[in-house]
């Protein structure tokens, strides 16, 4: 969802013809030339999990995680458990990040992070249709489609290829950089409605409440645009509140 923001990524010259001459060229033009798109494309399955495991791992040690005896924790376990252990087949790894901050993610490594303000502002129902949704993205292949953007457009200009690959090639800097571009990706209207639907199916065939989705999207919708990227970027919140209850009065 984007009430929640999600994952892109960035990644290596190593692909160019001229690498040496990448970091001193208009970003904007390589794109409009095609080049970055060709390279974009050729990011495979390995080099996506690869980033994914790298950006994850620099996001927790910049961020605090939250005990596993603490409240918090204990309520993703708890949730997890109904949302499952894997995204058609990828293990999932759920921790929580304590911050104020509203806001919840996954990677295409099954690395799922959802935030204490986030957890704060909502009950169990509306943090699992979150979650599902957040499963949404990664199960459709929209998380990797953004890495492959941020894979042209950002570090690509001045990280050489290495023996390790690219998520070997990326300096801590680099991996800083391109681990926020990744939590503050954005997805398409489309998307963000196909992840909605994703998670209403799944809690759907997990006989669980799917009405979460409403009222977390109804929250996010009262919330102030300027407190929240989560909501700036989700003006059509109620009415995809109003789209998952239809489905649910078509269910019943």
């Amino acid at each position: 969802m984007k009430p929640y923001r999600f994952v892109i990524a960035a990644a290596a010259c190593s692909l160019f013809a001229a690498c040496s001459n990448v970091s001193s060229l208009d970003p904007s033009a390589l794109v409009q030339s095609g080049q970055l798109a060709t390279q974009a494309a050729m990011l495979s399955d390995t080099d996506v999990r690869a980033l994914s495991d790298k950006s994850c791992a620099q996001l927790d040690k910049e961020n605090t995680l939250a005990p596993a005896n603490s409240k918090y924790q204990k309520r993703l376990n708890k949730i997890a458990a109904q949302l499952g252990d894997n995204i058609n087949g990828t293990p999932v790894n759920y921790k929580v990040y304590m911050t104020k901050d509203v806001n919840a993610w996954a990677m295409a490594n099954g690395c799922v992070r959802v935030y204490s303000g986030l957890m704060d502002m909502m009950n169990d129902n509306e943090v699992r249709g979150v979650v599902g949704h957040e499963m949404g993205h990664v199960a459709l292949g929209h998380t990797k489609k953004a890495m492959q953007v941020a894979y042209a457009t950002s570090a690509v200009r001045s990280v050489a290829s290495s023996a390790g690959g690219i998520a070997g090639a990326l300096s801590g800097s680099q991996l800083g950089e391109f681990s926020e571009k990744l939590i503050n990706a954005q997805f398409s209207q489309s998307q963000e409605s196909a992840a909605d639907d994703y998670s209403f199916d799944l809690q759907k065939k997990k006989n669980l409440d799917p009405s979460g989705l409403v009222t977390a999207f109804n929250k996010l919708a009262q919330m102030d645009g300027g407190q929240s990227s989560m909501l700036s970027s989700h003006p059509a919140s109620p009415a995809r509140a109003q789209h998952i209850q239809q489905r649910i009065v078509s269910n019943q």
